[in-house]
């Protein structure tokens, strides 16, 4: 599978043409790059044991299909955190498991798995999950998410596959009333080597965000990532804060924030998905980064999230490492979901 995914196998040096030492270079950066997104991939696999485990009795069936078959079909996709929308649709909708073996699309067993994956790779792939990019000025991203849901480590990786594909970034550490939040960020920014703009203790959240406007556009950066309050969703005077920063950042740059991205922590499953109804109603949330996908989540929590609130998962964390974030790819993501270690070629 993943010589699919990152190209041919390489030739031996018998078999390579000579190069020059630029090309190379090269070579070597681009073999790199691949070792990279096939390990992010393969922790992704190894985290999704439990997803498989809940579907084990799919990866199993034999025979031909029957309503029995089906019933147990649907009660595995519930259990591993499909949700109630996105089961329905697999199984009773227009396009479902039920209609398809009626109108005799699908006669076998052996024949779910496939039609499962063909379909989910169908739903996910119809959102664009690229990152927002401003057509002049800085690109800004507003960061959101409860406390514990891995958002001050996202922002760091956000800030660090900006950098490496050459902007410049600043970093706004607006979470002003969690004194730990700005402690944290400081030291990823001086670890990446990235400016941050930060504001007294209990500052006005909203203050440091027009700050950091202001320094973005001082200094021409490329990219301004504003970090917020590990808010709960819960309590509406915070959520009102964070409708306030969204707004003194559009009056500093009228077509910003170009992406409000809302970090969730997957192993939270549904509850997940209600954390995200409800920041969606004070602010347009314009992407999903889903964390702690490489640990104990059960992966149809992406599924129910992408029928529920109508908003693409953009990025996936995929590793404890900076460098393991990920680009939300549907075909990679429902390989990784339904196939093990063993499919790794």
């Amino acid at each position: 599978m993943f010589k699919k995914w990152f190209g041919k196998k390489q030739e031996t040096p018998q078999e390579q043409a000579p190069v020059t030492t630029e090309s190379a270079e090269e070579v070597q950066e681009a073999q790199e790059e691949a070792v990279q997104k096939k390990s992010r991939w393969s922790f992704l696999k190894l985290g999704f044991q439990k997803t498989r485990d809940s579907l084990k009795s799919i990866f199993g069936l034999r025979g031909k299909l029957d309503d029995d078959s089906i019933e147990q079909i649907e009660a595995e996709l519930f259990t591993a955190d499909f949700g109630p929308d996105m089961v329905y649709e697999l199984i009773d909708g227009d396009e479902g498991l039920k209609k398809s073996w009626k109108q005799g699309k699908i006669e076998n067993k052996e024949e779910v798995l496939d039609f499962l994956k063909n379909h989910l790779k169908g739903v996910l792939g119809s959102r664009d999950t690229s990152l927002a990019k401003a057509e002049s000025g800085p690109t800004v991203y507003l960061v959101a998410g409860v406390n514990g849901t891995g958002k001050t480590t996202s922002i760091a990786k956000i800030a660090n596959r900006l950098k490496n594909e050459g902007n410049s970034v600043i970093l706004a550490a607006a979470d002003t009333f969690r004194a730990a939040a700005v402690e944290q960020l400081t030291i990823w920014s001086q670890r990446l080597g990235i400016e941050i703009v930060t504001g007294k203790p209990q500052a006005d959240p909203a203050s440091v965000a027009y700050k950091g406007v202001e320094r973005a556009l001082e200094v021409g950066a490329d990219c301004l990532i504003v970090d917020t309050a590990g808010r709960l969703h819960t309590d509406k005077n915070l959520m009102r804060e964070l409708l306030k920063i969204r707004n003194v950042i559009t009056k500093k740059i009228p077509e910003a924030p170009h992406e409000a991205l809302l970090v969730l922590d997957s192993t939270n499953g549904q509850n997940a998905i209600q954390q995200a109804e409800a920041f969606k109603k004070e602010i347009d949330i314009t992407g999903i980064v889903l964390t702690k996908l490489d640990g104990t989540a059960k992966g149809g929590v992406v599924f129910a999230i992408h029928q529920r609130l109508d908003i693409p998962v953009k990025l996936v964390g995929v590793g404890e490492q900076i460098e393991n974030l990920a680009t939300f790819d549907p075909d990679k993501f429902v390989d990784a979901l339904f196939e093990g270690e063993e499919s790794d070629d």
